[in-house]
């Protein structure tokens, strides 16, 4: 099958989402509006049937224990998928935590949200999708640049040579990816900022949810991802960006079933 499973009703799977957003930090400006896009992602999170675990103005460490908490939670056996999401200050490296002065102190990698996933660290989401959200800037630049009406040049065409390895698989033994069913979405591209109202919350998750509500009854995510990015063509400022994807075959929340 090429649609990831689910294989509990409702009544009976556990489904699970993890939510960090840091506000206020000791050295950074506070993130005025995120608690609007807190309880946005929240509300959405919950109709797709997640419970959600909300935690709010940790460090980098404080992240990182809780990943590793929430990664253990047996519920995850009884689910078929998860949401993490992160909304924070941040650079190019990863998120700022509470504690964060500039681009090196106090940063949780996005290497960290990865490796405490995957398929060796948590094997309770082993062949499951794990969607990742993550809403910061990811450097200073601006997302946009002016161009003329000319015609670039031809892009080089890539040659791409595939390599099939031999794999080992017997009653002892079957290997997996380390890193597999993945997808994310980040609110821009790197080294660029991401725009945030202090009234209305952060425009990636506004147009996150908008999608979400719209087309989660009759798109899989990665097509529902598109439609996040098609969103901003008229707001040449940011451009949500799909990083990292990993998933091998295509997911449906199925909302309702």
């Amino acid at each position: 099958s090429q649609v990831y499973p689910i294989h509990l009703p409702r009544e009976t799977r556990t489904r699970r989402a993890l939510l960090i957003c840091n506000i206020e930090f000791e050295h950074l400006s506070q993130r005025n509006g995120a608690e609007v896009d807190v309880e946005g992602m929240t509300k959405l999170l919950e109709g797709l049937g997640y419970v959600v675990d909300i935690h709010r103005n940790l460090t980098s460490e404080g992240m990182a224990a809780v990943m590793k908490d929430f990664a253990d939670h047996k519920e995850h056996w009884t689910s078929d998928s998860t949401f993490l999401v992160f909304m924070s200050h941040g650079v190019r490296a990863g998120l700022c935590g509470t504690k964060s002065r500039d681009e090196t102190t106090d940063i949780l990698s996005l290497d960290t949200i990865y490796e405490r996933f995957n398929n060796k660290h948590c094997q309770a989401l082993l062949g499951k999708p794990k969607v990742v959200i993550v809403q910061s800037c990811r450097g200073r630049k601006k997302g946009s640049v002016m161009v003329s009406d000319s015609a670039d040049p031809a892009m080089p065409t890539l040659s791409l040579a595939h390599r099939i390895p031999e794999g080992l698989e017997d009653d002892a033994i079957c290997e997996v990816h380390l890193e597999s069913d993945f997808a994310a979405l980040h609110s821009s591209t790197p080294d660029t900022v991401s725009w945030r109202s202090p009234i209305t919350g952060s425009v990636f998750i506004q147009h996150l949810i908008e999608e979400f509500r719209n087309h989660a009854s009759n798109s899989d995510l990665q097509e529902i991802f598109r439609k996040v990015q098609y969103s901003f063509g008229k707001f040449p400022l940011q451009l949500p960006s799909q990083e990292r994807t990993t998933m091998l075959k295509k997911f449906y929340l199925f909302p309702g079933l």
